[in-house]
């Protein structure tokens, strides 16, 4: 049998001690963030709440040495690319929504290497300010792995970038650590017991007035986050600079840069995104997905790639129709419509912005559309759907 490869090599921590100096002035040149570092040395599992796209460079500056991160298997399948950050610095791969069992393994791995493990067990960014849904496979995988605990709290980075938008906000924004949790302490809780200390440490919510984040363009791509409309139900919206206004009623709403809404054009009930978020989220789980089997429930254009996990992406199509329905998503390659139902679907996730992977049989199609498109929607059918056929119709899971 051939002797298994470590994970953890001495080339990541020289890589982390030579990009920590560039990485700090960077952080605080872009995002502003203020960073208090932990001193203590040793080895942990260290769990954050996610918000930016480059929290895993805050952690990491956090810390002392090289971290081993939990990242969507989308990381390792850039082919050259891949390779590359593989080299480097080694993320552990994990399939979104899914139970991934390699993972696991890996995990297990690294900590019997002496290596310290970073995730955010949310698995997604907020679109909202609010700290989303948290697998509950975390505490048992904590325990498992039988390390330190260290809770990361990042706050003000929904302000400073928002998911959805594609520029920096000037703002406060910082990191620190929270709470330590070592294994004598937590080996004797049940999974639900740490589970809640997990939810407790990790939740943070923006949806409030406290420091204001200044940028002419506070609401453009909110459209990548919001589809319902208050006015007028399922809808598409277009923004600019600091107004989003749906397409269909004109109802008009800016963006402050207190993150409060102020409705232009009438009123407006809703004070923050988060709000408007959960009301859409309320929509959705009283939309009966059946009367919209034979009806069309979106259309646009997307970009379609086959994801060789692993490995890399291959073109399909660019500029193909992309169709949501109630039980199915339809695209087009060159030789025609493929249909995906719902049922054959293990699992649609949102990567990014605008970029969505369907998991559908044994295949792996990712969707980029233009710079509005809404992959959000069809993440949250498909789980009102699955919802309702598999009897949990009082289910509010949205797959976020």
């Amino acid at each position: 049998m051939a002797k298994k490869k470590k994970w953890c090599k001495f080339r990541h921590r020289v890589v982390t001690f030579l990009a920590r100096p560039v990485l700090a002035i960077w952080s605080r040149c872009k995002y502003g963030i203020k960073i208090k570092k932990y001193k203590k040395r040793g080895q942990y599992l260290v769990l954050m709440n996610h918000q930016t796209a480059f929290d895993q460079f805050f952690l990491g500056l956090t810390f002392k040495g090289p971290m081993y991160y939990i990242s969507s298997e989308d990381l390792y399948s850039n082919g050259w690319i891949s390779r590359i950050i593989k080299f480097v610095v080694a993320p552990i791969p994990i399939k979104k929504q899914t139970t991934d069992v390699r993972a696991v393994m890996n995990c297990i791995q690294v900590a019997r290497e002496g290596g310290s493990i970073a995730m955010a067990p949310e698995g997604n960014r907020t679109y909202s300010g609010k700290t989303v849904y948290i697998n509950k496979a975390v505490a048992p995988l904590a325990k498992k792995l039988g390390l330190p605990i260290v809770f990361l709290r990042i706050e003000g980075g929904y302000g400073v970038q928002p998911r959805w938008s594609d520029v920096c906000r000037k703002g406060k924004m910082t990191s620190h650590v929270s709470k330590v949790l070592q294994p004598d302490e937590y080996k004797s809780m049940t999974d639900e017991q740490l589970y809640n200390v997990i939810l407790n440490e990790l939740d943070v919510n923006e949806a409030c007035v406290d420091y204001e984040y200044k940028h002419k363009k506070l609401a453009e791509y909110l459209e990548r986050a919001i589809y319902v409309c208050p006015k007028c139900g399922l809808s598409t919206f277009e923004s600019h600079n600091d107004v989003i206004e749906c397409k269909n009623c004109g109802l008009q709403v800016r963006y402050l840069p207190s993150k409060q809404l102020q409705g232009i054009n009438g009123e407006f009930n809703f004070e923050f995104v988060n709000d408007w978020y959960e009301y859409q989220c309320n929509f959705v789980n009283n939309l009966d997905t059946r009367d919209f089997y034979d009806k069309v429930i979106y259309q646009e254009k997307a970009t379609v790639k086959e994801v060789i996990i692993y490995k890399n992406k291959e073109l399909i199509k660019e500029n193909s129709e992309i169709v949501l329905y109630g039980n199915k998503i339809t695209f087009e390659d060159d030789s025609g419509v493929i249909e995906m139902p719902f049922d054959k679907i293990t699992a649609v996730t949102v990567l990014g912005r605008n970029k969505m992977n369907v998991y559908f049989r044994d295949r792996v199609y990712q969707f980029k559309g233009d710079k509005r498109f809404n992959a959000l929607k069809y993440v949250n059918i498909f789980y009102r759907n699955k919802n309702i056929t598999t009897g949990k119709e009082n289910s509010k899971f949205l797959g976020m």
